[in-house]
């Protein structure tokens, strides 16, 4: 169990009244006249985030009263991931349902999360009993997914390099008891020819990750994570603004990890792959350059057009792995461009797919888990935007719009998989929201982990 939850043995836990304009009156009925007063008397008013706690005459604590949104309003149901950092030490149970009570059990578990490597955190003994009819275990397993990709993406590049992202992903399969190989060297250099000429300008050498876990039997479904450790742009170097966060480069490899955690414990009856290119793309005099042409394995001839367009050249070598053996479900996620930022913001992360069903379902669930994605089309016409006059394809567009759909045409051509996903996210939490600390975010893998749950439990 998550050490922010309690069972119901333990302790029956502080109340915990979740309050808006349309039921405070009938809440506060449940206290005693003494109760009623006090809240009168320092004006508490049922609105979001609002916070009151209700003493007893002997300084214990009868409840606590904190506002959500009024049904009806623009709700967020990690709310009560707020209280986290709001109550005195001790063990709270909720005493009426907020507006979802799994997520807002979940909240209190991932808004309690602290990044502590390198500095220690703030002593929080604020505890949940699991509420009556939730999956506790099933929380925890989520919140330490989510956990584990915060963490490898909030620490630095110095120490988290292509060997540290292999080093977490060997302790990761060695956790649930899945195979790993590691390709690098020459072998990389033949077979993964992308990934290789991305990071040929590091001396931290670039490797193609592969862990599988499951029966041989069971539906394949196959994650590939962008593993990017640090990205200076290359020779086309980005400025100090946009080469500030690239330590989240690497959002993409630590989101499939964080998911695959969750499929593992949950043991979900799927024969699952990670694919995990890990590189640095770095500037040196073996970095690989604008105009330069690789044949990448799948024999598709490239183009360098530009080398900060470095994700999609290490997701199509092993986008093309993965298709190989054509799994029943194949999703890549990867902080890819900057476009889809500016088209869809921080928190909603763009998804791309020709399966209008599974694009359907996403969307459904990613609301109902308040994971949210949002399809954009993979406009077929705009193709021709990353013609070549030499060689296959360009690894960029001519022209500056449509960049999130016209990478996600780069990639479609190294997949034939009928049902494939492309999430473009951004793996950050500007400033910090109820359930969601300032920094690391793992965004789509909790959606995802309810898709495959409701396919495959």
């Amino acid at each position: 169990m998550h050490p922010q939850f309690a069972s119901a043995s333990e302790a029956r836990g502080i109340p915990i009244w979740f309050v808006h304009a349309d039921n405070g009156e009938a809440v506060l009925k449940a206290f005693g006249e003494r109760e009623r007063a006090f809240a009168a008397a320092v004006g508490f008013e049922p609105k979001p985030g609002k916070l009151l706690l209700l003493p007893k005459l002997d300084g214990k604590l009868a409840g606590v009263l904190f506002g959500i949104e009024r049904p009806g309003d623009t709700l967020d149901p990690f709310r009560p991931g707020q209280l986290v950092h709001s109550l005195p030490a001790g063990i709270y149970r909720f005493a009426n349902a907020p507006h979802d009570t799994r997520l807002a059990a979940l909240a209190f578990a991932t808004g309690a999360y602290q990044f502590t490597r390198y500095r220690k955190g703030e002593a929080r003994n604020v505890r949940l009993t699991v509420p009556d009819g939730i999956d506790g275990d099933d929380l925890s397993r989520v919140a330490e997914g989510v956990a584990l990709a915060r963490d490898l993406i909030n620490t630095p590049s110095n120490d988290m390099g292509p060997d540290e992202l292999e080093a977490a992903a060997r302790a990761l399969a060695k956790q649930h008891g899945a195979r790993i190989e590691v390709v690098a060297g020459d072998r990389l250099t033949k077979e993964f020819p992308l990934i290789h000429a991305v990071g040929q300008g590091s001396p931290r050498s670039p490797r193609l990750i592969d862990i599988v876990w499951g029966k041989e039997t069971d539906p394949k479904v196959t994650l590939v994570g962008k593993g990017v450790c640090f990205d200076t742009g290359g020779l086309d170097i980005k400025n100090d603004t946009g080469m500030l966060n690239m330590k989240k480069d690497m959002g993409g490899a630590a989101t499939s990890l964080g998911l695959a955690h969750m499929i593992m414990a949950r043991k979900l009856a799927v024969r699952l792959r990670v694919l995990i290119p890990a590189v640095e793309n770095s500037i040196s005099g073996t970095s690989f350059r604008p105009r330069d042409i690789y044949t990448s394995r799948k024999g598709i001839t490239v183009e360098i057009g530009n080398t900060d367009a470095e994700g999609r050249l290490v997701l199509a070598d092993a986008l093309a792995l993965a298709d190989e053996e054509k799994p029943a479900l194949m999703i890549d996620f990867a902080t890819l461009t900057g476009a889809a930022r500016v088209a869809l913001g921080p928190e909603l992360p763009a998804m791309f797919t020709d399966d209008d069903a599974l694009a359907a379902d996403m969307a459904k669930i990613g609301m109902a888990e308040n994971d949210p994605v949002w399809r954009l089309p993979l406009w077929k016409p705009y193709e021709a935007l990353l013609d070549s006059k030499v060689s296959d394809t360009n690894n960029v567009s001519t022209g500056g719009q449509g960049g999130a759909i016209t990478a996600a045409l780069f990639l479609r051509k190294f997949v034939t998989a009928p049902s494939w996903l492309h999430f473009d996210i951004f793996a950050w939490t500007i400033s910090a929201r109820p359930g969601r600390p300032e920094g690391a975010e793992c965004q789509t893998a909790r959606a995802l982990y309810a898709l495959l749950c409701a396919r495959y439990a």
